[in-house]
């Protein structure tokens, strides 16, 4: 995981978490809002370490095969 990739996240998170507090929902209780703010950080950081992923997958044999004869 990059470090945009991470602050990126915990920036959306951060929104989130905003976004939720300002509505003053009814059902959303301190303790509630303190739950979800977890929970938004927990996926958040779950996402952009597991989920994404900065680097891409090396092309298969027939990919590479298939290339090599485009060019010649």
């Amino acid at each position: 995981m990059c470090a945009g990739c991470a602050l990126a996240a915990m920036t959306g998170a951060s929104g989130v978490r905003s976004w939720l507090q300002n509505h003053h929902l009814t059902w959303l209780t301190p303790r509630r809002l303190r739950v979800a703010t977890i929970a938004v950080f927990v996926m958040a950081i779950l996402v952009s370490s597991v989920g994404l992923s900065g680097s891409t997958k090396a092309p298969s044999a027939s990919a590479r095969m298939a290339a090599t004869a485009a060019t010649r």
